[in-house]
């Protein structure tokens, strides 16, 4: 009989995978040794691996720059980061050794572009996108940057009062964007998104507030929806709708030449995860040289906005599996020691699911589980995988430590877990790795940030103050 976790995986997928493989009975990931990870720094641990930042974005450039070749595309395509996914240094260094440009999302990311200036990491010849509800505070920073000389910051228009704003502060000309407010599918709690501008209002708010204005020019049109790109009618559909606002617009006014199409590339959240990012590229490519043929009008410049794709396969959380709890005759509880709300908010706030897999023990058998975090929150859980409505994991055995991984939770998981800050019922954050690999492609591994201890959560609770 085929009992062992290794058949289970090797009946399910097929395995080994690019990123995953198998040493004995022990789990590999980019020829990571996660057992020698833990032996080395413990567990509960959290770690970011460098070099698939740079690996994806290489990987997306060049799809669009075979697409480009291919239909003999005129504009240029310009990658953005999205800094929201994961404000940290370490990932921004990465990500801008590729020739990449930034966007952002409020007021202290202008901060971040004015450190990483300082440190010559961003020049004035790299765009910054400002995208988000501008005011007070966001709105003098994208100013200050803008004045300072970096000419290449267009503030995204999300509303109609943003370009007074802006204008009252930014000193002589600046280009702006308009962001287009997309119609969300029927399923959506919302009909139309609360960001940007409708499609019939954003004409005529070119008349009314940029054709006559001297000192702003319309430089690009944002477009994004929440389903982000995938090959479905309602995305083509959308996108069409985006391209006949564009070429409209574009006969109007002369210095639009770009088109910022978001971000939105899925990432791998299953062992059977299956998107065709060539194809896609190819047709947005193909689809935006159609319309713009058809309506008389030179193609934009193409700018994207790729955040989770950036960043979410770099990342992984390894726990170990403490102790099992047998609930009723045919559920078993395997508690890990930490929590999916303090480590892994998606998984809590929106049911996210990401690739899971043991770390060792794969010549053990395997049973159906359920995966329980340490806090007293009934929602502290993890019950399925993506492409199934269970988990499977080897037999807990007390004697014999199981160690599982999350992997690709890169995104958006330190800061909405609020790294460095109170965690859900004082469990402690994670010793968080960084690895890399040196001139001679050799792994190494430094530690970014020990475990919280009580000392940090009392002091944030105001316990060591003088009173």
């Amino acid at each position: 009989m085929n009992t062992k976790y290794s058949d289970l995986i090797d009946q399910t997928y097929y395995f080994p995978q690019e990123e995953f493989s198998l040493e004995g009975t022990q789990l590999k990931f980019h020829d990571i040794d996660l057992m020698k990870l833990v032996e080395q720094y413990g567990a509960p641990l959290k770690f970011t691996y460098l070099p698939k930042i740079s690996q994806n974005i290489n990987r997306a450039k060049g799809w669009f720059q075979a697409a480009l070749e291919k239909h003999d595309y005129k504009g240029s395509y310009n990658y953005c980061y999205c800094t929201k996914s994961s404000h940290f240094e370490h990932v921004l260094k990465e990500a801008l050794r590729n020739d990449i440009h930034i966007e952002t999302s409020s007021a202290f990311d202008i901060n971040i572009v004015e450190k990483l200036k300082a440190a010559g990491k961003i020049s004035n010849d790299h765009w910054v996108i400002c995208n988000g509800f501008k005011r007070d505070q966001y709105v003098e920073n994208i100013s200050r940057l803008i004045n300072s000389g970096h000419k290449k910051c267009i503030p995204v228009i999300d509303n109609y009062e943003e370009l007074d704003l802006l204008s009252e502060k930014v000193d002589g000309k600046f280009q702006v964007g308009i962001r287009i407010a997309s119609e969300e599918e029927p399923k959506f709690e919302f009909y139309t998104s609360r960001l940007g501008i409708g499609y019939q209002n954003i004409v005529p708010f070119f008349h009314k507030q940029l054709k006559d204005n001297d000192q702003v020019d319309l430089k690009m049109l944002h477009f994004f929806i929440n389903t982000g790109i995938r090959d479905t009618a309602y995305y083509w559909n959308e996108l069409n709708k985006c391209l006949k606002v564009y070429t409209n617009l574009k006969k109007l006014c002369p210095s639009l030449d770009s088109l910022n199409i978001g971000g939105g590339f899925p990432i791998k959240n299953s062992l059977a995860f299956d998107y065709d990012y060539a194809y896609m590229v190819d047709e947005i490519i193909n689809q935006i040289k159609l319309t713009c043929e058809e309506a008389g009008v030179d193609v934009p410049n193409i700018f994207t906005e790729f955040g989770s794709f950036t960043v979410g396969e770099s990342g992984g959380a390894i726990y170990e599996v403490l102790y099992q709890k047998q609930q009723n005759d045919r559920e078993k509880w395997n508690m890990i020691n930490s929590s999916f709300i303090t480590t892994l908010p998606d998984t809590w706030a929106i049911s996210k699911k990401f690739v899971m897999l043991a770390v060792n023990r794969w010549n053990d058998e395997y049973e159906r589980v359920l995966l329980g975090g340490l806090t007293c929150d009934s929602d502290d859980y993890y019950n399925s995988e993506q492409h199934t409505n269970a988990i499977y994991l080897p037999k807990f055995k007390k004697e014999k430590p199981l160690y599982i991984g999350f992997f690709n939770t890169g995104a958006y998981q330190d800061t909405i877990g609020g790294f460095g800050g109170l965690q859900h019922c004082l469990i402690p954050q994670p010793k968080h790795i960084l690895i890399d690999r040196d001139e001679d492609d050799k792994i190494t591994t430094k530690l970014f940030s020990e475990q919280q201890n009580s000392e940090d959560m009392l002091s944030i609770l105001g316990y060591d103050r003088n009173n």
